[in-house]
């Protein structure tokens, strides 16, 4: 057997989800497990080179984890011949520009979402990265969750029959940060610094629908900033610019229409923190973040409606529980095996940059659905 180093460069893991998602439980993981096993008698073995902005953050990251290279100079980092790729997990509006970097450097990209601020930005992203020959994968984690995967099995067996509609709901209280510290940085808030719940979220919703029901065809959208106050991480107040709710209805191929509610002002009241329904002619499913109900055409009640007593049912008790069926991982680190097998092996892959350009697209579109009050066709893009 023979181990392969693959040297990333990772930029931007000292935030929240760079930090815990891809460095600790995807490349740290799969270090703790030994490498990546191609199957062939070669091992991958990530070695991380840190990258960022603050000295202090990132030494302090190297020495907890036993990293031993990191730099606050992405230039020379890219300029490296021994690193192999370049991963980013920045603030979206300085993306695009260390993505460009990255491609004239020759580096195989992997790339948070969404990849740049406008369509026409994704779009000179994709078209440099495949003329530069160079492997290129996005960020679209919400596809491996136990929980979406267990839907994409009931899609692919025909369990719904004809699907009619999705419903999603997703969100949480975000505290203000006045008298709690929030739950996420305060540039989420200001659209100046590329943050909105609708530029975060309309790119996930892209490709959970397109990848699980039907391209999406239509969107009309009402975004809204329901809190127009927040404190930053110094307790200092400032005006929220960005829209922190989301309400998207989107056409999809076939005929099926979705619904889905985005929101960092809301309390829960659901069994995890996102949830998707969706009704088909044959059955009905509602799937969360790792589990997922069924309720058979077979099956179903028959309520009759009648507010004057109380309801007779538990309706959630006549649902279904999928089981498991495999072990389920990570799902960020399911889909960094993906790439690197994609890199290394010549696997198949397709969540790329394109790919990437759709979810910009959408939340563009909504964006501006929202502010002119009408719904936009959603044309099909191509290099």
């Amino acid at each position: 057997m023979t181990r392969k180093t693959v040297r990333i460069a990772m930029n931007g893991v000292t935030g929240r989800m760079g930090y815990r998602q891809h460095l600790v439980r995807s490349i740290l993981a799969l270090r703790e497990q030994g490498g990546l096993d191609l199957g062939d008698g070669d091992v991958l073995w990530p070695e991380p080179v840190l990258v960022g902005r603050r000295e202090h953050a990132l030494k302090a990251l190297a020495d907890r984890h036993g990293i031993e290279h990191w730099s606050t100079d992405l230039d020379a980092v890219l300029a490296d011949p021994t690193v192999d790729i370049y991963f980013d997990a920045q603030v979206t509006s300085a993306r695009e520009e260390a993505l460009k970097k990255a491609i004239a450097a020759g580096k195989h990209l992997y790339t948070e979402k969404p990849t740049a601020t406008g369509l026409d930005g994704a779009l000179a992203l994709a078209r440099l990265a495949d003329e530069a020959g160079i492997k290129h994968g996005v960020v679209q984690d919400k596809l491996f969750l136990p929980g979406l995967l267990k839907l994409k099995r009931l899609v692919d067996g025909g369990f719904f029959g004809r699907i009619l509609s999705i419903r999603g709901e997703f969100g949480y209280w975000v505290f203000e940060g006045d008298w709690q510290s929030a739950q996420r940085p305060s540039w989420n808030y200001r659209t100046e610094d590329g943050g909105g719940i609708v530029v975060d979220m309309f790119p996930h919703w892209e490709y959970v629908l397109h990848e699980l029901f039907g391209r999406v065809k239509s969107v009309q959208a009402l975004t809204a900033t329901h809190i127009p106050q927040r404190w930053d991480e110094q307790n200092k107040p400032y005006d929220a610019t960005a829209d922190d709710a989301a309400y998207g209805v989107f056409e999809l191929d076939g005929g099926a229409i979705a619904q889905i509610n985005s929101s960092w002002a809301v309390r829960v009241n659901r069994d995890e923190l996102v949830e998707f329904q969706v009704d088909g002619t044959e059955g009905s499913a509602v799937a969360g973040l790792r589990n997922c109900r069924v309720q058979h055409r077979s099956a179903t009640p028959k309520p009759v409606w009648n507010p004057d007593i109380p309801a007779t049912e538990v309706f959630r008790d006549q649902w279904q529980e999928v089981p498991d069926n495999a072990e389920f991982d990570n799902g960020f680190k399911a889909q960094w095996e993906l790439f690197l097998r994609h890199v290394y092996a010549d696997a198949p892959y397709h969540w790329d940059l394109l790919a990437g350009a759709r979810g910009v697209q959408l939340a563009e579109l909504g964006l501006k659905s929202s502010a002119e009050g009408r719904r936009f066709d959603v044309p099909e893009i191509s290099l």
